[in-house]
Formats: C-alpha cells, sequence, structure tokens
C-alpha cells in the first residue's frame, strides 16, 4: 500500500481540477423547463395574447379533432391544459419573425413591453416570457442594443422583471459576442438595480458550432456566459440554408440539424443549461386535411426529440399548442410504468432482465419529474408507481441543490 502521504499529494494536485470542474459543471438544470417556446412577432403581441392563444387552440381542436396518431386519449388532458396554461413560455420576437422596420421599432418596443406589464399585472403573463432581440453582429447591433434597453426601461417603469425573463440572442457566431452580450446585460442591470438579465444562445449559424480553427464553440459560449446563459437554442432554417440544404429539405430531423444539436448537447450536459429543439415551418392552417396532415407531422416531430433528449421546442402557431401538449403528455404517460417498475427494482437490488446503473437510475427519476412538470402525471401517480415521494425523486435525480 502507498504510504499516507499519497492521498493528501493527490488532494493537493486535484484541488484546483475540483474547484472548476464543480463551477463549471454543477449539475443538471434546476427548476422546471418549459416544453415549448412560442414565438409570436412583436407588432402582434398584446396583454391578450396568451388568452388569444387559448381560444384559437380550442377553435382548431373543435374544427378539425380528434386528434392525429393516437393521441385522442390526451385530448381531455390537453383541454385542460390549454384552460389552464396555454403557453408556458413566450418569446416577443423583434428578429426574423418581426423583420427590419426602424422607423416603426420603437413604437413596437414600448407597445410591446406596455402590453408584458399589463399582462403581468392582471397575472395573465406566462410563467417564462421574453423577448428575442437582433444580433448583435455589427449591422444589428445598434438596434439590438437599443431595444433591450427601451423595452426594460418601459417594462420596469410598470413592473418588477418577471422571474422567468430571458433575452434570446440570435445567430451567435462567436465567444466576443457572448462576451459582449455579458457586458450589455451588466450595463442594463447597473441602470436598473435589482434586476437580473439571463439569455439563451440561439444556435443558428455553422460557425457556432465549429469555430474557424477547428474547435467547438458552443460549451466555450456557456462558460463565457458568467451563469447567464439559460439555455441553447437551435434555429432550424438559419442553419440548414447556411450549410446550404435545399428548402424543401430543411427540417428539425435534417441529418445536419440533428448533428448540430448533439454537439449542443454534449457542450451543455452538466452545466445545468437546457437545450432546446427548433421549429416546423408547416402550420396547422388551411382545411381540414391540411391542419391533419400538419398535426401529425408536429406530433410526430415533438415525440422524436424528446425521444432525443430535447425536452423543450419552439412553436410558432396556436394551432400547434394541442399536438405539442399531446405529445408531450403521451411520451410521459407511455413510459411511466416501466420508468417507475426499474426505479424500484434498481432501489430493491432486484435484477429481472435489467441490471441499471446509478446514471440510468438518476435518468429514470428525472423522466418522472419531467412528466410532472409538464402536466402529464400527477403527483399521487409517480408516489404510487415509484413508492418514492418528491423529495426522494429528485435526491435521485441529481436536483436537490
Amino acid at each position: 500500500m502507498p504510504d499516507d502521504s499519497l492521498l493528501p499529494r493527490l488532494d493537493a494536485l486535484l484541488r484546483g481540477d475540483d474547484e472548476e470542474r464543480r463551477r463549471r459543471y454543477p449539475g443538471p438544470p434546476a427548476g422546471r423547463q418549459p416544453v415549448h417556446t412560442l414565438y409570436v412577432p412583436a407588432d402582434r403581441f398584446t396583454a391578450a395574447t396568451v388568452a388569444d392563444c387559448r381560444a384559437a387552440a380550442l377553435a382548431a381542436l373543435d374544427a378539425h379533432g380528434p386528434l392525429p396518431d393516437g393521441l385522442d386519449a390526451m385530448e381531455e388532458r390537453v383541454r385542460a391544459k390549454l384552460a389552464d396554461e396555454p403557453v408556458e413560455d413566450l418569446r416577443i420576437d423583434f428578429e426574423d419573425g418581426y423583420g427590419t422596420r426602424d422607423d416603426d421599432e420603437d413604437d413596437d418596443v414600448r407597445a410591446a413591453a406596455g402590453a408584458l406589464a399589463a399582462a403581468v399585472r392582471a397575472g395573465t403573463a406566462p410563467a417564462f416570457v421574453g423577448l428575442r432581440i437582433k444580433s448583435l453582429e455589427a449591422e444589428t447591433r445598434a438596434r439590438a442594443v437599443r431595444t433591450l434597453a427601451l423595452f426594460l426601461e418601459t417594462l420596469l417603469d410598470a413592473v418588477a422583471l418577471p422571474a422567468g425573463f430571458r433575452v434570446t440572442l440570435p445567430k451567435v457566431t462567436s465567444v466576443r459576442q457572448v462576451e459582449a452580450m455579458v457586458e450589455l446585460c451588466a450595463a442594463l442591470e447597473a441602470d436598473h438595480p435589482g434586476a437580473v438579465l439571463r439569455f439563451e444562445l440561439q444556435i443558428e449559424t455553422p460557425q457556432a458550432v465549429l469555430g474557424p480553427d477547428g474547435a467547438a464553440l458552443v460549451a466555450p459560449m456557456i462558460h463565457a456566459s458568467g451563469g447567464r446563459c439559460a439555455g441553447l437554442h437551435y434555429g432550424t432554417y438559419d442553419y440548414s440554408a447556411a450549410l446550404g440544404v435545399a428548402a424543401g429539405f430543411q427540417s428539425l430531423e435534417h441529418p445536419a440539424a440533428d448533428h448540430a444539436k448533439a454537439v449542443l448537447q454534449v457542450a451543455a450536459a452538466g452545466t445545468g443549461v437546457p437545450v432546446c429543439d427548433g421549429s416546423t415551418n408547416v402550420l396547422p392552417v388551411g382545411d381540414r386535411a391540411a391542419v391533419r396532415a400538419a398535426w401529425s407531422l408536429h406530433a410526430r416531430l415533438v415525440r422524436r426529440s424528446l425521444e432525443r433528449g430535447y425536452y423543450q421546442g419552439w412553436d410558432l402557431h396556436p394551432a400547434q399548442l394541442p399536438t405539442r401538449f399531446a405529445a408531450t403528455f403521451g411520451f410521459y404517460r407511455d413510459g411511466m410504468t416501466a420508468a417507475s417498475d426499474r426505479l424500484r427494482a434498481y432501489l430493491d437490488r432486484h435484477v429481472a432482465g435489467l441490471l441499471d446503473e446509478p446514471a440510468t437510475a438518476r435518468a429514470l427519476a428525472g423522466y418522472l419529474l419531467r412528466g410532472l412538470d409538464a402536466g402529464a402525471v400527477e403527483e399521487a401517480e409517480i408516489i404510487e408507481l415509484s413508492g418514492l415521494a418528491l423529495p426522494d425523486l429528485r435526491a435521485l435525480a441529481g436536483l436537490s441543490r
């Protein structure tokens, strides 16, 4: 056996490494992650937008239901969700969904911020909400800074910053842009004491995935954010177009999209930064056949993302909400009994064809908790199936922090 001085020497050698790893990789995301982000062009956002989305989603169900692809069993649960919380996360869009209109943008910024303040006061704002500014590239930098500054000034004159407020920074191409966003947030916080700003990085350029020296830049971007990064959002169409993928084949299930998202997933693992999948531009509008075809596609894509570990995705139209929630509920309800059985077997050290590792137990517990957060299952169901109270499940999932 080595002498007693070995372990202290190893501790001294690895102390800095231990501290850096704890700082960079604190563990899974803390708190609830929304199942979607609904993008609304800034000039169309009002204090009634969430209520309007609820009405439009329910009207689509009434006109074109039942839900397709075996999801009809989820309809009662979907309707209850739409009545209670039709939009979990909403982004007021001043970028691609809004366009370039410098003469009018200030007015739309003030109107949108005022509308959000009214929704916050009325208690009707989503749990997660924010805005997407333009990029920090040279051509749009001044507009991006002005829009964010004016939006915050208007909003914070009326209400406190909502707890789930996020700023989406699109078309990120370099670590320096992330550092610049950190500096911008710090400057705005100095103007508004008490406000704490977090932002999402929209990964929709090849330069973000692979830098000029051949290094993947997503992980350095996360670590350059100073703890402000609240998510990585994949941009389906900008990324595909930049790679030269023909328009008819641009999709969040294209192999190029899968590669980019796998890079995001690996870079974010353990950092506490969630990954959000992109959108489909095939909207459920038109006649019954067109709506149902779009629903089938959307439901399949949502399920596909969930199976690959992307627990959040973009929605672009209120009529996508029924299939977003139905596919999400189905994903968790389909697997909750098997996940609970495996977790019981793991805890009982009982082998029934599977020998699960502690990491798998964390994943099983996390799956059940995500289902609860998503509204797919109830707390009583999880306790009955797993035999575990929620604090025990959270501890197993590594969410005790």
